[in-house]
């Protein structure tokens, strides 16, 4: 049928642009791009116009940029990507990055939950789980409590959504423990050196957060900066213990039982040592970015066996395929996001996330915004030479989402366009 309409050139072009995105977000509207005189401000010939109608989809294709591999597996590739990378010019320069960094004391630090209960898990040297079974990598049991009657699951899920606060809280006392090993006041301390650091949540098969953060000390400056003389791997690693120890946020009263939150007692906190001097002991640059970009496409569905987007009522649950413990972490989380008083936690928003909110953070570098300059420079017309400006109307309104039957077909049998991998095509 496509070929009949003549529009399966057109049609296919547009399609590649998607990168291989699945679900692209569809937009009727048009832009048109208009030549002004600078000196008089008088509105003058059209340039450029582009009209979703006109385009082969009917509409305006720009991909989704879904992070989650199990919605999108291209838009997610794309962003493990930009991790991969974002992570490698922190620890060793590159994208606007001085590579005198690699030379800055830097870590890779993963800090835990604390325990709610017991759970079916695989003991180091073989040994049984306590339940008296050897569980396989795959038993679904593993991460379930043996007990889910005296399991936690209130304390789990407000974990969960103060994991964040708790991070912040760390980051803190991280720069006091710091300044305090260099016999620095706090306010000394900014003049002196800096930390700089990349985190990512990874969900426990338990359903709770931990976090995993590359950290490095920096000079006064950030990275274009030495850090003083005082600043080694040794120092910032006593440090984090020190400040991982220490962070406790307070948290709500529930039914006469106050919360407060920590992070677990299993705290692994290593060096990372330059790829070149590798020699399969040590923990590599190359290494901790590809484990940051792995777990930044993954969310609780992956570990849990949860559900991957958000709910609108509790009684989606019967028709969905999750196991009984990812279940009572939702409907945990649903019972509590109905109460007044924890409404800026929005447990019921992020109850398919079992209460966590956000995923990546960073202060290592600016991948992200380079490539959204790139994406609005390749928006912005060439200028006239006659000393013209430009005038941009545009207006555009969502359409739905996906392809049609045809369009998918069509577009299973391309490749991405060499250059437009990860990048919204205009037609």
């Amino acid at each position: 049928m496509l070929a009949s309409l003549g529009t399966m050139p057109e049609l296919a072009h547009q399609l590649s642009g998607l990168g291989g995105c699945t679900h692209p977000i569809r937009l009727d509207g048009h832009r048109t791009e208009y030549a002004v005189n600078k000196e008089t401000g008088e509105i003058g010939d059209i340039l450029r116009r582009l009209d979703s109608a006109a385009l082969p989809a009917g509409h305006l294709l720009v991909r989704c940029n879904n992070r989650r591999a199990t919605r999108c597996n291209a838009c997610a590739e794309t962003y493990r990507r930009d991790t991969y990378h974002l992570i490698t010019a922190g620890l060793r320069g590159g994208k606007g990055t001085s590579e005198q960094v690699a030379a800055h004391p830097r870590v890779f630090a993963t800090f835990t939950a604390p325990s709610f209960g017991p759970v079916h898990n695989r003991p180091n040297g073989g040994r049984d789980c306590r339940c008296g079974i050897r569980h396989d990598e795959q038993d679904s049991a593993l991460g379930t409590p043996l007990n889910p009657n005296a399991y936690d699951y209130e304390a789990a899920v407000l974990w969960n959504a103060h994991a964040g606060a708790l991070w912040r809280r760390f980051s803190i006392y991280l720069r006091r423990e710091v300044a305090k090993r260099a016999g620095l006041t706090q306010r000394a301390f900014r003049d002196h050196a800096r930390i700089s650091f990349a985190k990512v949540a990874e969900y426990q098969k338990r359903g709770a957060v931990h976090f995993h953060a590359v950290i490095r000390l920096d000079g006064p400056e950030g990275g274009d900066t030495s850090p003083p003389s005082w600043a080694t791997a040794e120092l910032l690693i006593d440090a984090i213990r020190a400040a991982a120890t220490a962070a406790r946020i307070g948290g709500p009263e529930i039914d006469g039982r106050t919360h407060s939150f920590t992070f677990g007692r299993q705290l692994d906190v290593r060096s990372i040592r330059s790829a070149d001097f590798d020699d399969g002991q040590e923990l590599t640059e190359r290494a901790v970015a590809a484990y940051i970009a792995k777990y930044a496409t993954k969310g609780a569905e992956t570990a849990t066996g949860t559900l991957d987007r958000p709910i609108r009522f509790l009684a989606e649950l019967a028709q969905a395929r999750i196991s009984n413990h990812a279940q009572r972490m939702i409907r945990t989380a649903w019972s509590l996001g109905a109460r007044p008083e924890l409404a800026d936690l929005r447990l019921r928003a992020w109850a398919h996330m079992l209460g966590f909110r956000g995923h990546f953070s960073t202060t290592l570098g600016a991948l992200r915004d380079a490539r959204a300059d790139w994406r609005r420079a390749q928006a912005v017309p060439t200028v006239p030479e006659n000393g013209e400006t430009t005038l941009v109307l545009a207006h555009w309104v969502f359409a739905g989402t996906g392809l049609s039957a045809g369009e998918t077909w069509l577009a299973a049998s391309l490749e991405p366009a060499p250059g437009t991998e990860g990048e919204p095509t205009h037609g």
